[in-house]
């Protein structure tokens, strides 16, 4: 009997869910290495880019960076699929998201979020060359989105922003003709190439239109935003001491004013509220 219950004990603990076995993990992990592995995006200007040197830059890789400082470890950035980030489970590949990440029921299933960091607005945009007046127009027609972002949710009318301080929203577009991409960027390559050749309207951040009309891009913002997206820093499930520290070390950046600072240098306005 004695060996059966062990072998039961045994069963019931390698059954538990995975967050328990990742346990205290990661922090040990990154103090012990004395670096932090980052998963972002290479490809989403003013976030997280690559500059003229080659070198990841942008509001999510310094605050990114500042975390790291503070923590007092080397920092690595890792590029994985946006879709792959989400899904959890990370399997040790890398510590920590900063990439700009809205904190919904869904993904709490499987990560763990410390803190939120800023908020952005998201907007429907259209091609300079579009007839449409109001984000209604987008009605049954083609819009762009990012795969498994909260824009796509927004679409797909499956959207949950329980974040504290976030005003309430609406779905204001009707459409089945959503097209998924790996990338904000890429769906606004699209709506550039002319109204109505691939796409008719996207959903995206707003500071992500502002940096691709800074850059030429024949587009237009359509309306007011039809919600505000809080951002948050991501973990694996499971650490509650890494997630602790690293909420500690986002007030003190809030509180200190680096935020607000970082989000002035890239964004010439303050995210760091909804205010």
């Amino acid at each position: 009997m004695k060996i059966i219950t062990k072998i039961l004990a045994t069963t019931l603990m390698s059954a538990l869910p995975f967050a328990s076995v990742m346990a205290g993990e990661a922090l040990d992990r990154v103090m012990d290495k004395k670096l932090l592995k980052v998963a972002t995006d290479a490809n989403w200007a003013p976030q997280s880019f690559l500059n003229d040197n080659n070198e990841m830059d942008g509001f999510d890789v310094n605050v990114a960076q500042e975390v790291a400082k503070r923590l007092g470890v080397q920092i690595e950035f890792v590029t994985p699929a946006w879709d792959i980030i989400t899904a959890g489970r990370w399997s040790g590949r890398w510590d920590l998201s900063i990439g700009s990440m809205t904190p919904t029921t869904e993904r709490a299933k499987v990560l763990t979020f410390p803190a939120v960091y800023y908020y952005t607005p998201a907007s429907f945009v259209v091609h300079k060359d579009s007839d449409a007046q109001q984000v209604s127009d987008l009605n049954g027609k083609k819009v762009g989105v990012t795969t498994a972002s909260v824009h796509e949710r927004y679409l797909q009318k499956d959207l949950t922003i329980d974040a504290e301080g976030v005003p309430n929203f609406e779905y204001e577009v009707d459409t089945d003709f959503i097209k998924s991409y790996q990338s904000s960027n890429v769906v606004l390559d699209d709506l550039r190439l002319g109204n109505g050749s691939r796409l008719d309207g996207a959903l995206t951040s707003v500071p992500t239109i502002n940096e691709a009309m800074k850059n030429n891009y024949p587009i237009k913002p359509l309306g007011e935003p039809v919600f505000f997206e809080p951002l948050a820093l991501a973990i694996d499930k499971g650490d509650q001491e890494f997630n602790d520290k690293l909420a500690a070390i986002v007030s003190e950046m809030r509180a200190d004013g680096t935020l607000s600072e970082l989000s002035q240098k890239w964004y010439s306005y303050d995210y760091t509220s909804t205010k």
